[in-house]
């Protein structure tokens, strides 16, 4: 049986058929967005390094001496520009992508980024602003600590039984916010703010002086590392954490387009009104997305605590559930575009240390310049068709208007 929804935005949820497969007038929809997006991001990071490129010429000391006598010879210029340019790029391509060790430190970067980045993508296409990723980390990471250094169980289950407890805390942590939401009607943008700090300032910092949680012999508020039981398995150097994102993806993909939850989530996501008209429990799928949010956020904080291996403190999550939003905003909370946008971040912050080592010296705060320039490109895709000299087609007035689609009931 099926009911008609009519939604109201520009991007509707996508109604699959009866037999559950999109008809060819959906598959080419799809199709001509995937491409107009594909191309826009491309674009975005074409701009974004060529803008770094003149970042990187004006901070290179020589070149910028150049500029005293530039209409005497202005080719001096030009070529120590050049030489920083190609220098600086170059060595961050071989910092990050150099050789097997280089890669490996770009995989495990990116890990986390690829995990938190799908929790806040699953938000976005549910019609929520998940902020929460770095809460949700932490919350995880403390449950899964927990589990690796204080419960003793076989090899395998070991480590099964730790990541479980994060995604299972970081569903709690992020379904609390989608539970206020539905409730209350709490806003997520203010619940995730305060949570970020309930966790950072409350729960973390107090755990990290338990017992429970705190290493043995010192008074540093830091915990243990996980024993080797719980930790993923490793080839050479390489864990294999980045299998988990990688399967995570492959979940996010499921649940989202051949699951009826999945499409659910994108309904309320594009018109939580007609998704009510329809049957759908707009505040069932609210709880279910930020759950699925944390949990993707759990996952996220195994790469550091049960991968890399790292030691529990405050310091420990830098800025990922942060970035976890330019990576899902430069994905389109999409998951093969997460994933690409995750390794490309770790690219960059691995491969940005690595300029600094050279001769030109440049700034690795220029890998969180690019970032910015992307994601700002992405965002505005008009900056980048007027830059580009682009023109997209004017929209008809029955394009823009409401559409039909069949919901399955």
């Amino acid at each position: 049986m099926t009911t008609e929804v009519t939604t109201g935005k520009g991007e509707q949820a996508a109604a699959p058929t009866s037999g559950g497969t999109p008809s060819a007038h959906e598959r080419h929809r799809r199709l001509a967005e995937l491409r107009q997006s594909a191309l826009t991001t491309v674009l975005a990071i074409v701009l974004a390094l060529l803008v770094g490129a003149v970042l990187i010429a004006l901070s290179y000391e020589r070149s910028l001496d150049s500029l005293s006598y530039f209409f005497g010879y202005p080719w001096d210029f030009f070529r120590y520009a050049g030489d920083a340019i190609a220098t600086s790029y170059g060595a961050m391509a071989r910092g990050s992508l150099g050789g097997p060790e280089e890669l490996t430190a770009t995989l495990e970067r990116s890990a986390p980024l690829i995990c938190a980045g799908l929790g806040v993508a699953i938000a976005f296409r549910s019609g929520m602003f998940n902020i929460g990723a770095q809460g949700q980390l932490i919350v995880a990471a403390l449950a899964a600590g927990y589990v690796g250094w204080n419960w003793d169980l076989p090899v395998g289950l070991h480590l099964v039984v730790s990541v479980l407890a994060a995604v299972v805390a970081g569903g709690l942590y992020g379904g609390l916010v989608g539970l206020l939401k539905a409730r209350t009607g709490a806003h997520e943008v203010i619940t995730t703010i305060m949570f970020n700090y309930i966790a950072l300032l409350g729960i973390l910092a107090v755990a990290l002086l338990s017992p429970a949680f705190q290493a043995p012999g010192t008074d540093e508020p830091i915990s243990d590392r996980v024993d080797d039981s719980a930790a993923y398995p490793v080839i050479g150097d390489l864990h294999l954490g980045i299998v988990a994102a990688l399967l995570a993806a492959v979940v996010m993909w499921w649940v989202l387009d051949r699951s009826t939850w999945g499409f659910a989530l994108r309904a309320v996501g594009s018109n939580p009104h007609a998704a009510r008209t329809a049957g759908i429990s707009v505040s069932r799928a609210y709880t279910l997305a930020m759950a699925l949010a944390g949990a993707f956020g759990g996952l996220a904080a195994t790469m550091l605590v049960n991968g890399d291996r790292f030691a529990i403190s405050s310091t420990l999550f830098g800025s990922i559930g942060f970035d976890a939003i330019t990576v899902a905003l430069l994905g389109r909370a999409r998951p093969l575009g997460t994933v690409l946008a995750g390794l490309l971040f770790g690219v960059l912050q691995v491969g940005g240390n690595a300029m600094e080592a050279t001769d030109v010296a440049t700034s690795p705060d220029l890998a969180q310049v690019l970032q910015a320039l992307i994601v700002l490109f992405v965002a505005a895709p008009a900056i980048v068709n007027a830059l580009v000299g682009r023109r997209r087609g004017r929209q008809t007035p029955s394009s823009l208007a409401p559409k039909t689609q069949e919901v399955p009931v």
